[in-house]
């Protein structure tokens, strides 16, 4: 792929991400989140594959931040998914 179709690719990917994520009301971002984790993680996986077959310095560059991005993402949601689950769980009774 073209240097300048890539780029153009990322930055359009990046400005419909934005307005996806700024329309979803906060009460449904974390449930949201929670399952969209494993879609993250076929995307990381997809990311490594095609990072394996970059052979411009520009693209290894930009492959690393889409891994580094997409790991930050699935880590990221597992983190949210926690804490949400954490609300949910009953107290002990030594708990207060």
């Amino acid at each position: 792929m073209e240097l300048v179709t890539t780029l153009t690719i990322i930055v359009l990917a990046v400005f419909v991400g934005l307005e996806i994520i700024a329309k979803v009301p906060q009460t449904l971002h974390t449930p949201l989140m929670s399952a969209t984790n494993a879609i993250h993680g076929v995307i990381l996986v997809g990311g490594l594959i095609v990072l394996g077959r970059a052979d411009h310095p520009v693209e290894i560059i930009l492959g690393i931040g889409a891994v580094l991005f997409g790991t930050l993402n699935v880590v990221g949601g597992f983190v949210v998914t926690d804490r949400m689950l954490e609300m949910f769980r009953s107290k002990k009774r030594g708990d207060r």
